[in-house]
């Protein structure tokens, strides 16, 4: 029987230092991402689905930006 994985709950710095990192750069390498584990103390396993997470919503917030950009176009008059 395969046991789900807890949840990890980030404290407001960890949040501040994985929000820095993604600014940075979205698709860490495992050597990036193992110092960043180190960083914030959590496991490099866990930064790899925190960065899947957080392009997703990235993905899913510029999809709504170039919808709305395109709902509301701009006028040359």
């Amino acid at each position: 029987p395969v046991r789900k994985k807890s949840r990890t709950f980030y404290s407001a710095e960890q949040l501040e230092e994985l929000e820095k990192m993604f600014q940075e750069d979205h698709y860490p390498d495992n050597e990036k991402r193992r110092e960043i584990a180190a960083v914030v103390g959590v496991t490099p396993q866990r930064i790899m689905v925190w960065f899947q997470n957080r392009r997703a919503k990235w993905r899913k917030s510029e999809k709504l930006s170039m919808k709305g950009n395109k709902k509301y176009p701009t006028s040359s008059a």
